[in-house]
Formats: C-alpha cells, structure tokens, sequence
C-alpha cells in the first residue's frame, strides 16, 4: 500500500521533479489535430514522453491549474478569469503527457513553446510555428489566448502539475521504466 507523502502537496516523496514536466495539450490543439506533432516536437534525444492520456478537464482541475490567474485577477479587469476558464477548459478534452530528461528539463522543453502569444513567438517554435491566436484578438474578444500547449515552469510546478492531471494514484507512471517497457504510444 501506499503511503501519503511527508509533504502535504508533494503527491510522492521522493522523485527529483527537476527531471520531470508535465505537457499540457490545450483544447486548441485537440480541436486541429496537432497533438501528435506537438509531442513529436517536444521529444530531445534525451527526453522521454510518456504517460499520454485524454482528460476531460473539471473545473476544479484548471483553477489548480491556472491558480496565479486567479490570484493575480485584478491585473485583467477586463475579463472575468474564473468564468474565462471554465469556458475554454471545462468539460472539453486535454491531452496531458509527461517529459523524463535531465536535471533542467522545465527550461529546455519552454524554450521550445515559445512565447506564450504566439503572434509574438519566434519561428521554429511551437507556437511560432503552429499558432493563430494572438493577445490583440483575446483582449478585444475578453477571452483567454489560445496557445496550444503549457509545459511545467519549474520543479514545483511539475509536482502540482502532476497531482492536477495525474495525481497519486498514477505514481507509477514516474517511476523509471525498465528496459523491456516502452513509453505509452504518441500517436493520436
């Protein structure tokens, strides 16, 4: 049996989150069929994706998720943040996966995305290169930027990340595999 972790918000004890992100695969992406390519491109030579899964996202789930949009509210007072997300999350599907790699990872698989409007993103990005949503069309449309994809931030992110869309009962999922498994599949 498992034991609850010796930090409250941790979800496991012992795992160097510094090596591990969690990708968030937004509505958007599901919606034009460019997960797939979205996992492809986040795959390194030394980074593993796993754990792809379809998750129905409940509001509870996204307000974790985004809980510095909530917090910092008053920076957007032209839109209600709370009902903004429910809007474009809940009850619409997710593909969540999980990044293996070296101590860093967050970084690295960030500066792949580029910048989180993709108007502004850089060519040979993610979002440079796939996106059509700009922060000019939110702001006059009072809605949230559709930008395809979040990676973890940094290692605690990753912890709550993976306790948002995968939580303690899929630990086993960060345990390293062994050699004769393989990755779940990143085909769509």
């Amino acid at each position: 049996m498992k034991r609850k972790p010796s930090v409250s918000g941790a979800v496991v004890d012992g795992v160097d989150w510094n090596r591990w992100s969690i990708i968030l695969c937004k509505p958007d992406a599901q919606q034009r069929g460019l997960v797939s390519t979205i996992l492809k491109r986040l795959t390194l030579p030394d980074v593993t994706i796993l754990g792809r899964q379809d998750v129905t996202v409940a509001a509870w789930q996204i307000h974790v998720h985004y809980g510095d949009l909530l917090v910092d509210r008053d920076w957007f007072a032209d839109r209600d943040i709370p009902r903004a997300l429910d809007e474009l999350y809940v009850g619409r599907t997710v593909t969540v996966a999980l990044a293996s790699g070296p101590a860093g990872i967050s970084v690295r698989l960030r500066s792949l995305l580029g910048h989180w409007d993709p108007s502004r993103a850089r060519p040979g990005t993610i979002r440079g290169d796939l996106g059509r949503d700009s922060h000019d069309a939110a702001l006059t449309e009072r809605r949230l930027v559709n930008n395809l994809v979040h990676t973890s931030d940094d290692p605690g992110a990753a912890c709550r990340d993976f306790g948002t869309w995968y939580g303690a009962r899929q630990s086993d999922l960060i345990v390293p595999k062994t050699a004769h498994e393989s990755p779940t599949s990143l085909e769509d």
